[in-house]
């Protein structure tokens, strides 16, 4: 006790930089929330996270990031495209960030543990100029 009584700063300090480790996690939901295209690229890159674009075909068609898989918002539940493993972090994107959210919210709610909605969606990935591909 007397230990405590001697170095409570030492002690303050370590719990203020414990909760500014875990605070960013708190401020996306625990796993997931939205996140940037650097981290976007970061997680296919290091974690093998699988992108999921949740647009139209025919928006998709028109140009889509690289190695994007199409899963259209209307056929979200049970669809073909999403990966078996629900534990495999996913990254959602659509035009601009705004279907993709509802996506990433229905997705959680279907087991998935990792989702991550991509801010600022297509555009964001396209003024990062990353690799973007057509369909035929």
């Amino acid at each position: 006790m007397q230990f405590i009584v001697e170095n409570w700063i030492l002690i303050l300090a370590a719990f203020v930089s414990g909760g500014l480790l875990v605070w960013p996690m708190v401020g996306k939901g625990g796993m997931g929330g939205s996140v940037s295209t650097s981290d976007a690229v970061r997680l296919i890159n290091q974690d093998k996270a699988v992108l999921i674009d949740v647009r139209e075909p025919a928006e998709f068609a028109a140009g889509h990031a690289a190695g994007a898989r199409n899963v259209p918002l209307s056929a979200l539940d049970g669809a073909k495209g999403l990966p078996t493993n629900k534990a495999l972090p996913l990254v959602v994107m659509c035009a601009t960030g705004a279907r993709s959210s509802r996506a990433a919210a229905q997705l959680r709610k279907a087991g998935y543990g990792n989702v991550h909605n991509l801010a600022g969606g297509n555009a964001a990935w396209r003024e990062a100029s990353l690799p973007i591909e057509k369909s035929a």
